[in-house]
């Protein structure tokens, strides 16, 4: 599986960017599964329901599945896994798109809005392959790649992940 992170601020456009980028690549024919980093605690079952209970019972791991889908939540006890441990939970699809986990080597587009005046997150980092902006970034000496314009930064994208997956072949 290839992976492709989609990092910067709150507010910079991730989520709107990414759930544009996993359809034109299945458009592209991929196969596409996202994993989203949560800076605070989530609940995807509500109080009182059964899920609910099960997990406040004690279970480390609670299943529910039904016709159309299924979930599996699991409780940790000792910290937050790296992001290489969460991906081994997958079922293998063409390409993994992350969402935050900044701090991870993987490589990622920095969403980058300097409207918000925020400081851009890619100088000195490897990790960081590219620049999605609304704005030019002239300074940057990452490929910038006009955050409005999502089939561009699909193709760009495309490109890229098509030259590592032939970088670590040839490796």
């Amino acid at each position: 599986m290839q992976v492709l992170g989609l990092t910067g601020w709150s507010g910079s456009g991730k989520t709107t960017l990414l759930v544009k980028l996993v359809g034109e690549f299945i458009a592209r024919g991929w196969s596409v599964s996202t994993v989203k980093h949560a800076h605070h605690g989530f609940d995807l079952d509500q109080p009182g329901k059964d899920s609910w209970r099960h997990r406040q019972a004690g279970a480390t791991e609670v299943m529910i599945a039904s016709n159309v889908r299924w979930a599996l939540m699991h409780e940790l006890h000792g910290g937050e896994p790296p992001l290489p441990e969460l991906l081994m939970h997958l079922s293998p699809v063409d390409l993994v798109l992350v969402e935050g986990f900044k701090a991870s080597s993987h490589p990622k587009i920095e969403v980058h809005r300097p409207s918000l005046g925020r400081p851009p997150l890619w100088p000195g980092r490897s990790d960081i392959v590219a620049v999605a902006s609304d704005r030019p970034l002239p300074s940057c000496e990452k490929a910038v790649l006009a955050l409005n314009d999502p089939p561009a930064i699909a193709e760009w994208a495309f490109g890229f992940l098509r030259e590592s997956q032939m970088a670590n072949r040839t490796t």
